[in-house]
């Protein structure tokens, strides 16, 4: 045989035995670090709150920072993420009802869920994203709370998932990171700022942008998401931004987010979540877009 010939089908065969490998390995790896213990000691816990100004408070919050996003705007979860490569996420029940995941919560389940990406068992969360919800002040913790566990009960299920072998491979490996591993779990929670058109609230509200924009909010790839997912825009002033480029006014801004459409009246991808984006407060989107004028400039991408 022509050694050419021959050391190729070394090569195929090695190629073989790894991909065979990795098809037994990868799985393995990523139930190991989805399944592992994350100690996260809790300075305070915030009590529960059944008053009527915090339920309202929390109905805002529950519906303008993403929950009703993924759980719907009942609780019974709904599917947000369905690729027909195979990658499928449906989030848990969080009402009362049959199926509910949250029925047994403590006040410190629910603090370390929301604010640390960690389950009650100490298993790490590995779609919610967290970082969105660990700057919550104590009060709208209390709130959000509040109003989810009044929530009507409804059927459903717990979280159901169908993820592929690449991104669990990416998991396993670090390239995709759970919410526990991106949260600086040593920070305090946010201290309370008057609600009003400022840098200081906008840098409050800008909180729900974290999980798919980037801790630095100059957006990239975000990670671990279907292939036919755009990128997330770059909020801050930098290469390649659609603040400087299509809203350095608060109005256009305002018109974007009312709309889910560009200036030039083109849609804007569904993955951006109009549904919590319209119910945004007037006071808390100019206050968000005077916040992302002020931020660093850095290139789009880096997330």
């Amino acid at each position: 045989m022509n050694p050419w010939i021959r050391r190729g089908a070394f090569f195929v065969a090695g190629l073989v035995v790894l991909a065979g490998a990795g098809a037994l390995l990868v799985p393995a790896l990523y139930e190991r670090k989805s399944h592992r213990v994350v100690d996260v000691p809790l300075s305070t816990v915030v009590a529960y709150r059944t008053d009527a100004a915090a339920v309202e408070r929390g109905r805002y919050l529950f519906n303008t920072r993403g929950c009703a996003e993924c759980h719907g705007p009942d609780g019974r979860g709904v599917k947000f993420i369905n690729d027909p490569a195979g990658f499928v996420v449906k989030a848990p029940n969080i009402s009362p009802g049959p199926g509910g995941v949250v029925a047994a919560y403590r006040p410190e389940d629910w603090e370390r869920t929301l604010r640390h990406g960690v389950k009650p068992d100490g298993r790490p969360v590995f779609i919610m994203p967290s970082e969105d919800y660990n700057r919550l002040t104590d009060a709208d913790l209390a709130a959000l709370v509040a109003y989810t566990r009044q929530l009507a009960p409804v059927a459903g299920e717990p979280l159901q998932s169908q993820v592929p072998l690449i991104v669990k491979a990416l998991y396993a490996v670090g390239q995709i990171r759970d919410a526990a591993e991106n949260i600086d779990h040593r920070l305090p929670p946010s201290q309370p700022v008057p609600e009003a058109v400022s840098v200081e609230h906008g840098a409050y509200v800008a909180n729900a942008c974290l999980g798919c924009h980037g801790q630095h909010l100059s957006g990239g790839k975000i990670p671990g998401t279907p292939p036919d997912w755009p990128p997330a825009a770059n909020l801050t002033p930098g290469e390649g931004s659609a603040m400087t480029a299509l809203y350095a006014s608060a109005e256009a801004f305002a018109a974007m987010l009312r709309s889910g459409q560009r200036p030039d009246g083109t849609k804007i991808s569904d993955v951006m979540p109009f549904n919590m984006l319209t119910q945004m407060s007037d006071t808390d989107v100019a206050a968000l877009h005077l916040y992302l004028k002020s931020v660093p400039a850095r290139p789009a991408g880096e997330r």
